[in-house]
């Protein structure tokens, strides 16, 4: 069964750029350029979020929070990515799975989701072994 994962993120071409990634490599990819996806997360729910902290007028993090809050939905891994923050203090805080850093390398990202969508994955929250500050 093909996983589906949901990329949120305020820059078209990103979103364009990530989705090209993720279908090539065999996901089923739904974009949204702001956090109004949330309000009608229900029913057929991603396997994965794929997160960005600076939405142009609201916080990937308390999306986060958001999403962890509701049982129907906390079991959902999120991927929270920012070119602009340190990912292991706000990991945490915000309950995502792991942080990407961007600028990212292709192959991190495809590893990342292919982590958080296989099967037999921990649903823990993870830290990245190293992190960038911007």
């Amino acid at each position: 069964m093909q996983k589906r994962i949901l990329v949120v993120d305020d820059e078209q071409g990103i979103l364009n750029l990530i989705q090209a990634i993720l279908e090539d490599e065999g996901y089923s990819v739904q974009t949204s350029v702001d956090g109004q996806c949330f309000q009608n997360l229900q029913g057929d729910l991603p396997d994965l979020i794929l997160l960005d902290i600076m939405l142009g007028g609201e916080d990937g993090r308390d999306l986060c929070v958001q999403v962890k809050q509701k049982e129907e939905t906390r079991h959902i891994p999120v991927i929270l990515c920012s070119a602009y923050f340190r990912g292991d203090i706000i990991t945490y805080l915000a309950g995502a799975s792991t942080f990407l850093p961007k600028p990212f390398e292709i192959d991190d990202l495809i590893n990342t989701v292919a982590r958080y969508t296989s099967s037999t994955q921990e649903r823990e929250p993870s830290f990245p072994e190293t992190s960038r500050e911007r």
